[in-house]
């Protein structure tokens, strides 16, 4: 019967959306008529409203809601989410101050005259905007009413314009920063932490292993690596559009003709041009820069993106008065100031110290108030020129409004898709495919293009998303990232809305178009557009790289980087290392043979040790390296007669979970319900069936699954210990290295205590109790500092101890502290000699192990060993065989 209430909630949706009603409560709406009708069926028939709700019921599902709505508004980890209308009031400003035409005029100048060049510059100005704005509606049309008349009058071909104009209009949805990008980040972090879930779940049930290596985990993503991954596929589509319409040009000159220039080519028009362009452009590569350099969160850089847009429509909106530039060269010098202030001096108000110190802060002050200013009074003048920063507020609102109430209202609608089974029922229906991952994502792909048709985007992200996200990420064997997942999705969306006839950007631009561009060659036009998209669409897909290597690399380079002794790294760096292993064999083993035979006999005993079995260590990595190989060799040749076997087994598994499910399910059912003797029997008759069912899918496990699994586990499991024991060794090889380094490099501050020492003799033998027990206070600090030390500061400790008695035996301290002077002697002799004769042995021996045996022991990687490592986890590892 939950079936039936499902039905009921998608058929209400569909049918309030089909009338036209607002999608913003549609989708609230048909929730919570459906969870009522279940409720009153249940209640009248009965008499238990949760009878016809697969999971909980009415009390549950509004606990759910009042959830979602505390995530959404309250919850610290969502609030990439306040990005959201700090970017909409950027784009709208950007636009309402006709930046944007003038951008339109200065790129159809700058490419006029080359093949096709007005069509280039659409597409190039509608990139711009879709960096600004996200919003498809907003841009489509802004583009259709600036470049349309202009097209027209130069005889482009009707097809080609409204084409190149719909096609730049949905660029809004991939190219960074994007709203769709936003929530789809938001949706995708609560998607990873199902999917991790259940890998750990199905882990555990096929291994037997309660603890899944972290190394397996989904990885997750965030708006700004969303932002990152996003770029590339965006400049790439973007290319495909600009290559075609040039080819277009060169080939039908007829249909996208040159366009003289008007005015005369001078430095004038270079400058103009330049006045013209760069101010957006530099936006655009602030708000993103500051967010890949990690300078700014996407929040920060939204207000940054905000600010900027406010200061540029105050010189445009005064453009043709003398004094239109005055509130923007105040706030750029200000800022200019705070900049260089801040890279030269350390500015905190709390630490100012002397008066040059308080200088520097009235300066800063003096500039922020500049910055303010500048600010203000470019706000002021959007205020008072034609009302824009009223109508932008307003449509700001209006659109951030939308936005979070679709939010609510998809939460709602999901958490009632769950209570009915929905979830569960999608999860069967992907998982039943055959073909795996790839045809489950295509059968979604396939759901969210023509999704596009009827919805926005907002609403196929929040309502789409986090039923099959958690499908899809959760599988071992494509082990995709998230930030692909949610890059493709985005893609995907975009190329829906271009679809004839029910494309969003169709409507849009027929919305705008004059009558004399017909409907059918506005359709016409976008079909090459959309084959473009398609091609960059698979292209992306195959080629994963193209999406996860900038988040990877920015992260790895960053200062927020992981250390290389991250399990997740683990594979990657090893691969990296095995490749210099191999380059510079020859060049290790002399070195590490040198080393071996280093005179360290000025030692002591316990550094000597240290030092012979960090070269043993380092010996014994070329042989650890021929055992790892043969072994994954060794399973290598194995999976190719195992996988099939794997996949057939894992396949009939599901379906034995499934059926288990299907009879705990209706056991429960049947006891927990009120059923006449006739419905008893038929269930009871369900139960039987589905048991025998069980069986006859257990026999369909071949014979030798035991034998080849054991076998195959045994390989893997000897073959990841032979990595453990490389991991113990080269650390070892590392550590004791440069541990005696830090040693001997802290000879001189160890010299220098020299006086130290002969004084705390002098105050022992003097009995000054106070004097001594003050010197050795002095004194441990100092001891700290040095290395190989932890003896003296021993016997430091206990000097001090006996100091504190009531009663001091002088005689004991007495001999206590000569015994500590000599110690102090004898090491400062053998650090002094191994200082000059063995240290820059070792400093060498060091550098040279330091990027291969050592790399795990850095505090960060080296820019060339981040770089192969983002290299490396750009691309999906199948990990399918562990589970």
């Amino acid at each position: 019967m939950e079936l039936l209430f499902l039905l009921v909630l998608v058929g209400l949706m569909a049918a309030v959306l089909i009338s036209g009603y607002p999608v913003a409560f549609a989708l609230p709406g048909s929730a919570i008529l459906s969870v009522l009708i279940a409720a009153i069926c249940g209640y009248i028939l009965t008499g238990n409203v949760d009878y016809y709700f697969a999971h909980g019921g009415p009390t549950e599902w509004l606990s759910s809601g009042v959830t979602n709505l505390r995530g959404i508004y309250w919850e610290v980890e969502r609030d990439t989410l306040i990005a959201i209308p700090l970017f909409v009031f950027m784009g709208m400003m950007l636009q309402r101050s006709k930046i944007a035409e003038d951008l339109l005029i200065a790129m159809a100048q700058l490419f006029g005259p080359i093949p096709g060049g007005l069509g280039i510059s659409v597409i190039f100005v509608g990139a711009l905007l879709a960096a600004t704005t996200g919003i498809l509606g907003a841009t489509v049309v802004a583009m259709g009413l600036i470049s349309l008349p202009a097209m027209s009058q130069n005889n482009y071909s009707h097809r080609l314009a409204t084409g190149s104009i719909a096609a730049s209009g949905t660029l809004g949805q991939i190219i960074p920063p994007s709203i769709v990008l936003i929530i789809l980040a938001d949706q995708l972090a609560s998607a990873v932490d199902k999917a991790g879930t259940a890998r750990q779940a199905l882990y555990k049930e096929v291994t037997g292993n309660f603890i899944m290596p972290s190394a397996f985990a989904v990885t997750s993503t965030s708006a700004g690596e969303m932002f990152l991954g996003a770029l590339i596929p965006g400049v790439v589509l973007v290319a495909l559009y600009m290559i075609y319409v040039l080819i277009i040009g060169i080939h039908r000159p007829n249909l996208a003709p040159s366009v003289p220039i008007s005015c005369k080519v001078d430095r004038y028009f270079y400058l103009r041009v330049g006045l013209t362009l760069l101010p957006p452009l530099a936006l655009i590569f602030i708000v993103l820069g500051s967010i890949i350099t990690g300078v700014a969160t996407v929040n920060q850089a939204g207000a940054i993106g905000a600010a900027g847009a406010v200061v540029m429509a105050g010189y445009r909106l005064r453009i043709k008065q003398s004094n239109a530039f005055y509130p923007a060269i105040l706030t750029l010098v200000s800022l200019g100031v705070i900049l260089t202030l801040s890279s030269i001096f350390e500015i905190n108000v709390k630490n100012t110290k002397s008066s040059s110190d308080v200088l520097v802060v009235i300066m800063a002050l003096i500039a922020v108030g500049a910055f303010l200013l500048g600010l203000i009074w470019s706000g002021w003048r959007t205020y008072n020129t034609d009302n824009t920063l009223t109508e932008v507020m307003i449509e700001a609102t209006k659109t951030t409004s939308m936005v979070f109430i679709i939010l609510l209202g998809a939460a709602m609608l999901t958490a009632a898709f769950r209570a009915f089974g929905g979830e569960e029922l999608v999860r069967d229906l992907l998982v039943g495919l055959p073909g795996g991952f790839w045809s489950q994502f295509i059968i979604v792909m396939l759901i969210i293009f023509i999704l596009g048709f009827f919805l926005d985007f907002i609403e196929i992200a929040v309502v789409i998303v986090p039923i099959v996200a958690p499908i899809l990420l959760m599988d071992p064997k494509a082990n995709v990232t998230a930030v692909w997942l949610g890059v493709m999705i985005g893609m995907n969306i975009q190329t829906s809305f271009l679809t004839p006839p029910f494309g969003f950007a169709l409507f849009y631009l027929r919305g705008i178009a004059p009558a004399i561009f017909r409907t059918v060659e506005i359709y016409k036009g976008v079909i090459p557009f959309i084959i473009l998209q398609i091609l960059a669409l698979a292209t992306v897909g195959s080629f994963p790289l193209l999406v996860n290597y900038l988040p990877s690399r920015n992260l790895l380079i960053s200062d927020k980087a992981p250390p290389p002794r991250n399990p997740a790294l683990q594979y990657c760096l090893e691969e990296y290392v095995f490749a210099q292993y191999s380059q510079n064999q020859s060049k290790l083993r002399a070195a590490i043979d040198t080393a071996v035979n280093l005179d360290i006999s000025e030692l002591p005993d316990d550094i000597s040790r240290t030092l012979n079995r960090s070269f043993a260590s380092a010996r014994t990595v070329f042989h650890i390296l021929h055992t790892i190989h043969g072994k994954e060799a060794l399973v290598r040749d194995k999976s190719k007669t195992y996988r099939p076997l794997h996949t057939k087994v894992r396949s009939i598994q599901k379906q034995i979970r499934k059926l288990r499910k299907k009879i705990k399910s209706l056991t429960l059912y049947k006891e927990n319900s009120l059923f006449d003797e006739r419905r008893t029997i038929q269930i009871n008759e369900n139960i039987v069936e589905l048991r025998k069912q069980l069986v006859s899918t257990q026999k369909l496990i071949p014979h030798n699954w035991k034998k080849e699994n054991e076998e195959f586990v045994k390989l893997q499991k000897s073959a990841f210990q032979a990595r453990q024991e490389y991991r113990r060794i080269v650390d070892r090889a590392y550590t004791g290295v440069s541990e005696i380094i830090k040693i001997l490099d802290t000879t001189n501050s160890f010299r220098a205590l020299d006086q130290d020492f002969k004084d705390l003799v002098d105050f022992i033998g003097w009995k000054d109790q106070v004097s001594a027990t003050s010197k050795i206070n002095a004194l441990l600090p100092l001891v700290q500092r040095v290395g190989g030390v932890s003896d003296l500061r021993y016997a430091l400790l206990k000097i001090r101890k006996g100091l504190n008695r009531n009663v001091v035996n002088w005689v004991k301290l007495q001999r206590a502290v000569n015994e500590v002077a000599n110690k102090y002697d004898m090491q400062l002799s053998w650090r002094q000699k191994a200082s000059i004769n063995l240290l820059p042995d070792l400093i060498n021996y060091e550098e040279l192990i330091r990027g291969n045996m050592g790399l795990r022991q850095q505090v960060r990687l080296p820019r060339e060993a981040a770089l192969n490592v983002a290299l490396c986890r750009s691309e999906h590892r199948d990990i399918s065989l562990y589970f």
